[in-house]
């Protein structure tokens, strides 16, 4: 049961204390004061949401580096009922610590999680050549893993938040290949009306293609394609029921209340046999939306117009 009639708020996030989430989650000036509930991983977070267990989950979706975060993916489209309400970026760099005492010249193995390795591959090669990783399961977990010697590994990638809560030797910072990362950050509540446009929106989108319908996926781009919404995130993932079968996630510019996006969604709804919809939010970077004039809800309105006059026998002026 939610803890929101008792007055006080849970939002779960990927912990312990110390990661990347957790400072997403500190953007969120309605998480203030409230009660933070890390856990294991972003299925854990979003049945926390689902169960009623916490109010809201915030989550890593995607990375300028390593692109969408498909296991949030995934569950996102394996858990119902489900809304993202607003996005959150986070900067990311990565510092590598060790316990009091270690110098670098006696790191032989590095526990970090896959995708912080993945963005530190340069530096480690220059700087710890011959170095074998050990998997964790968060950036703060390996930090964890190597203190407490439960990570077979003498140096950990992680947060630099990860300093304010643990007593490490920093070994060196910075050591992230791109200096311009950022993670993108979701926070994700039950099924509830979508906040209301801005005019810097973005709709977050599951899409289903038909089975062997030729076309398909140019039918379902075209959904977008003809009302002038530009997509900035479309992603394949597999379906999982057998080779070959995809769905989609999708992010596009604008809020289901424009004619042109609640159009769209109607067209995918007619040849997509399983559309699931995420949710409109604003903008983090509150860049807003482009698009032509033609696009405008008062066209779409006129164009409505048009036809009723048409069926109503009227001559259209």
């Amino acid at each position: 049961m939610s803890t929101a009639s008792a007055g006080t708020r849970t939002y779960s996030y990927l912990g312990p204390a110390g990661t990347f989430t957790e400072a997403a989650l500190g953007q969120v000036r309605e998480a203030e004061g409230q009660n933070w509930h890390p856990v294991a991983n972003v299925g854990a977070a979003l049945d926390d949401v689902a169960s009623g267990r916490s109010d809201a989950a915030m989550i890593a979706i995607e990375n300028t580096v390593e692109g969408g975060v498909s296991s949030a993916q995934d569950a996102l489209a394996n858990t119902p009922g489900l809304r993202i309400i607003g996005e959150y970026l986070v900067p990311v760099s990565f510092v590598l610590v060790a316990p009091r005492g270690t110098t670098l010249d006696q790191v032989a193995e590095v526990a970090a999680h896959p995708v912080a390795y993945a963005q530190c591959l340069e530096w480690l090669g220059k700087n710890v050549p011959g170095h074998s990783p050990v998997v964790a399961a968060s950036n703060v977990a390996s930090a964890i893993g190597v203190l407490d010697g439960t990570l077979p590994a003498q140096a950990a990638i992680a947060a630099p938040g990860v300093v304010n809560h643990y007593d490490v030797e920093v070994l060196a910072e910075g050591i992230g290949d791109n200096p311009d990362a950022v993670t993108r950050f979701v926070l994700v509540t039950r099924t509830a009306l979508p906040p209301a446009r801005t005019g810097a929106d973005k709709t977050s989108l599951i899409v289903e293609l038909p089975k062997e319908v030729p076309g398909a996926l140019v039918d379902m781009l075209e959904q977008f394609a003809t009302r002038g919404i530009n997509l900035s995130l479309i992603q394949s993932r597999p379906i999982g029921d057998r080779l070959g079968r995809y769905r989609f996630v999708i992010d596009a510019d604008g809020h289901i209340a424009d004619e042109r996006m609640a159009d769209a969604l109607m067209g995918l709804k007619r040849f997509s046999p399983n559309v699931i919809y995420l949710g409109s939010y604003p903008r983090a970077d509150h860049e807003q939306n482009r698009y032509n004039p033609r696009y405008a809800d008062a066209s779409f309105a006129d164009a409505r117009d048009w036809l009723r006059d048409l069926l109503s026998g009227a001559d259209p002026a």
